[in-house]
């Protein structure tokens, strides 16, 4: 739970300050003495949305290689590591992307797959994924992420997460408007504080509402990267075993720009609903009804 916590406010957070410098600075140029400019607001909304959401993508590799450690192995020597990078190897040929950069970091039971392009990922393992399960365990694991890559999944959350962005910026300065001008009468140039406020609170409700819709893409893009290792594998059978495994162990935290690529999550009561990752019991049962 304290990790869905952080995961969402800190996109609140992000957010509400974003929508506080532009109040302060004076950036809403949208909004003059005649009225609302929909057109120029939209278009504010589309590269203030992007805008984050894009530069994160930019910057994943570089952000998970410091914010975990992980050592990039591609080129090593020791026999754990080969194993661990032919075994990346073998997965992206048969998905068709280009062979990922392949990192371990210390760290309790987890794995991700990061980076802006299919052909330029970072597929990494923890030492404790390494220590608690069986090979095949781990195989289907990096399976898993192999299938986030091929999927294209960094980039489709992007560009979710980019659109619930817009949408909160939009709506909120729309919103913000109908108050200042409309409930409160305000007819002096320029916009006054029921503005700033409105917009401010607007921020933080349509955030939370943005970051139940983004979790619930996330997921669905979780149950198909389970069924995309299932394939890679030639059976379910080894993911199904590993995602039992992943519920009986302690994924630990991982930071918070990877919570939604890692493979393990444990959301619960109402804060499910902002969990990037259903519940092991859901997954498990998705894959044994699969064709």
């Amino acid at each position: 739970m304290k990790r869905i916590l952080l995961f969402v406010m800190t996109n609140l957070a992000v957010m509400v300050v974003l929508g506080i410098v532009i109040n302060l600075f004076g950036l809403n140029r949208f909004i003059d003495a005649q009225g609302l400019n929909v057109g120029g607001l939209m278009v504010f909304s589309l590269v203030v949305g992007f805008g984050g959401a894009t530069i994160s993508l930019l910057m994943s590799k570089f952000i998970a290689k410091r914010s975990t450690g992980a050592q990039i192995i591609n080129d090593s020597n020791d026999p754990t590591h080969v194993w661990i990078v032919s075994t990346v190897r073998r997965f992206a040929d048969q998905a068709g992307v280009k062979m990922p950069e392949v990192g371990i970091y210390e760290g309790p039971p987890n794995a991700f797959a990061t980076g802006a392009f299919k052909d330029s990922a970072l597929v990494a393992v923890s030492t404790g994924l390494l220590q608690s399960m069986t090979r095949e365990e781990v195989e289907a694991v990096i399976g898993h992420e192999v299938a986030h890559v091929a999927n294209g999944d960094m980039v489709t959350m992007t560009l979710i997460q980019g659109v619930m962005n817009t949408f909160v910026v939009f709506i909120s300065r729309v919103v913000g408007y109908f108050v200042d001008r409309v409930v409160l009468k305000n007819d002096r140039d320029g916009v006054g504080p029921g503005y700033l406020i409105t917009t401010i609170v607007m921020d933080i409700l349509l955030g939370f509402v943005a970051a139940i819709i983004v979790a619930w893409f996330s997921r669905q893009r979780e149950f198909r990267a389970d069924a995309g290792a299932a394939q890679l594998m030639g059976r379910k059978q080894p993911m199904i075993n590993a995602l039992a495994r992943l519920g009986g162990l302690d994924p630990g935290e991982m930071p918070k720009t990877l919570q939604a690529m890692g493979i393990s999550a444990r959301p619960s009561g109402l804060m499910a609903l902002f969990s990037s990752h259903p519940p092991m019991e859901e997954r498990i049962a998705r894959l044994q009804q699969s064709a």
